[in-house]
């Protein structure tokens, strides 16, 4: 009987492995026709690199699958690859406060799909509509001149150290339209502090600053963790949103970033936004695996239901 028992206990600790669920539900044929409506051909590459980084990131394994692989799916529809090297998008994790009903408060792993700025050049670029656009840090010594009424800024001042002082994005339409936009160290970091779900609440202003010089270079995702990437593409999507050509893809982009406003309000701005369809994991059946045996069986997801939008 105690083996008995004891076998029951193993292969409910096999079904419950984060990563056999996910390939479970990812696995399910209504989710891989999402993702071949979103990718055709390309499909098959986008799901082996998602599942490479679910595998990869313990901090996504803390997530429901069902809601990983929503965030994927708008990724998905964007075109553009969640691979954390390349830089065009990201998964990130934030801890949401979720109200319990006693009325207590309980912090719930939600996983959050962010472009990335090589992401957010990526979209912009594919409009047709641009003849350049380029994003870079300026040095201390380089920024001359910043013309306020004009906009005019000049960057041909004579760099004087390795110090990033700022950020800047430029673009040129093919009609002969162009704006720079130029924001300091100090600028995006008081900005980041205020608006970034994740930021903690210990880190000050100073202590941003310092890490767009501190030489560190790290794997982490965000503002604490790789500063400099994250104030390039605060720069661009602000300058981009502003003046720039804007295709659907890229409204629905910036819609989606939460970097710009509170996470409380996330759901509230995905409900506003037009042109939506329904991702429907809930009602998809999948096949669960015995990572021993490797035999099949039957079993159902109860995911909830994810709302994206119809690019």
């Amino acid at each position: 009987m105690t083996n008995v028992v004891s076998q029951q206990q193993t292969n409910v600790a096999k079904q419950e492995r984060p990563i056999d669920l996910f390939k479970s539900v990812i696995n399910a044929p209504s989710v891989q026709t999402q993702f071949n409506n979103a990718l055709g051909e390309h499909k098959d590459a986008f799901v082996a690199s998602l599942i490479d980084l679910f595998t990869g990131d313990k901090s996504l394994q803390t997530c429901k699958p069902q809601m990983v692989i929503a965030e994927a799916l708008r990724a998905a529809t964007l075109r553009l690859p969640l691979n954390k090297a390349l830089g065009f998008a990201y998964i990130v994790v934030y801890n949401n406060s979720v109200k319990n009903p006693d009325g207590t408060w309980t912090k719930v792993p939600t996983p959050t799909f962010i472009p990335g700025y090589k992401g957010y050049i990526q979209l912009a670029m594919r409009t047709g509509q641009y003849r350049t656009i380029n994003a870079d840090y300026v040095y201390e010594g380089e920024l001359r001149k910043v013309n306020k009424l004009s906009g005019e800024i000049a960057f041909d001042g004579e760099k004087k150290s390795d110090k990033i002082v700022g950020y800047f994005c430029y673009f040129e339409l093919l009609n002969g339209f162009s704006k720079t936009l130029y924001v300091s160290v100090e600028d995006m970091a008081a900005y980041a502090k205020r608006y970034s779900p994740s930021i903690g609440k210990n880190t000050t202003i100073e202590q941003l600053i310092s890490k767009a010089n501190d030489g560190i270079v790290s794997k982490k995702v965000g503002w604490e963790g790789n500063f400099n990437d994250m104030a390039l593409k605060t720069t661009i999507r602000r300058l981009l949103s502003k003046y720039g050509y804007l295709s659907v893809e890229m409204q629905n982009a910036l819609s989606k970033d939460v970097e710009e406003q509170e996470m409380t309000s996330r759901n509230d701005i995905i409900e506003e936004q037009a042109n939506k369809q329904t991702i429907t994991i809930d009602e998809s059946s999948y096949e669960e695996v015995d990572t021993e045996t490797g035999e099949i069986k039957n079993a159902s997801t109860d995911a909830s239901q994810e709302e994206m939008p119809n690019y």
